[in-house]
């Protein structure tokens, strides 16, 4: 049994866990490296990848910046997570505020140091995606859609720190040879942006109470849900774009399979979607986007299925 005083340690360090969504951490990791190696280095052995010290670091910051930027959201959410989310708030309470900011800047502090080993051009990268990430949350999340696109991009920046690691040698000249390969980059990175950004639109909807409570200027209260709605639909097919090149122009194996099966879960998704009008049907959709992101990650390896049966010829490969 437990005594009494490592039970409450155990507590806080469940409920920093919470604080930090220590469960999105592990994923974000993951996205980053099988990213880089079956999408922007695929010319290279993924063994190269994987014990590739400074990538090592940026993923490390990266994630270190991340878990800061949930704690310092729940900072200034604490009160509207009060009326969105109670349990959740009741359990990231049992670690002071205090603390929760030693570990922020502690966090902040390391991922900097790290990227600094990398290179300065890195510091200066993860130095500005700091200040962006404190930004919104203390400002810029409060304002409609600058507030969902802020949110969007934050997302998905750290990919470009590994997309800066594989491409900051490429010179000028040699970017037209690069070209298609850009390409098949940036709809993959629009096509999650898309994503993040619709599911930031329905947590304006799920949390439209907390919202209202503390004088968050989003949509759904500037204008009404059905415009919410509206704008929903809009990025949905517009998610159409992405999908077409990379499944019709470019090749990616057989993660075509992911973004079929992806375009109707998200045409159902729609057809619940004004259907909803309670803070549980919003959430229950915002559950269907995570869940489409996440087995996004691991569809990745679906562009070469060959590891899954040739993963030593993978790994070794030159």
């Amino acid at each position: 049994m437990l005594s009494r005083k490592n039970k409450i340690l155990a507590m806080k360090v469940i409920s920093l866990f919470s604080v930090v969504r220590g469960y999105n951490i592990p994923i974000i990791v993951l996205a980053q490296y099988l990213s880089s190696i079956f999408i922007l280095a695929p010319e290279k052995g993924a063994l190269e990848i994987l014990l590739d010290f400074k990538l090592f670091l940026i993923v490390f910051a990266s994630a270190l910046t991340i878990a800061s930027g949930y704690i310092i959201n729940n900072f200034y959410d604490s009160q509207k997570d009060l009326i969105n989310r109670p349990n959740k708030s009741m359990l990231d309470r049992l670690v002071s505020q205090k603390t929760k900011l030693s570990v922020y800047f502690t966090s902040n502090f390391i991922a900097a140091l790290m990227a600094l080993f990398v290179s300065w051009r890195a510091f200066l990268f993860f130095s500005g995606y700091i200040f962006l990430v404190w930004f919104y949350s203390h400002k810029i999340k409060k304002y409609p859609i600058v507030g969902n696109l802020t949110a969007a991009l934050l997302a998905v920046i750290p990919f470009f720190a590994i997309l800066w690691y594989f491409y900051n040698s490429v010179s000028f000249e040699e970017i037209e040879d690069h070209m298609s390969h850009f390409v098949v980059i940036s709809a993959h990175a629009i096509f999650l942006f898309l994503l993040l950004l619709i599911r930031e639109m329905i947590k304006d909807l799920e949390n439209l109470k907390g919202d209202l409570a503390n004088d968050y200027r989003t949509i759904p209260i500037l204008y009404n849900e059905r415009t919410s709605k509206q704008i929903i639909t809009a990025l949905t097919f517009l998610t159409l774009i992405p999908v077409y090149i990379l499944v019709n122009v470019y090749d990616v194996g057989y993660m075509d399979i992911y973004f079929y099966a992806c375009y109707v879960a998200m045409l159902f998704f729609l057809l619940y979607l004004w259907r909803s009008n309670s803070k549980e049907q919003y959430l229950l959709l915002h559950n269907v986007l995570k869940f489409l992101i996440v087995s996004g990650v691991f569809c990745i390896v679906l562009i070469n299925p060959s590891v899954l049966w040739h993963g030593k010829s993978l790994l070794l490969k030159s």
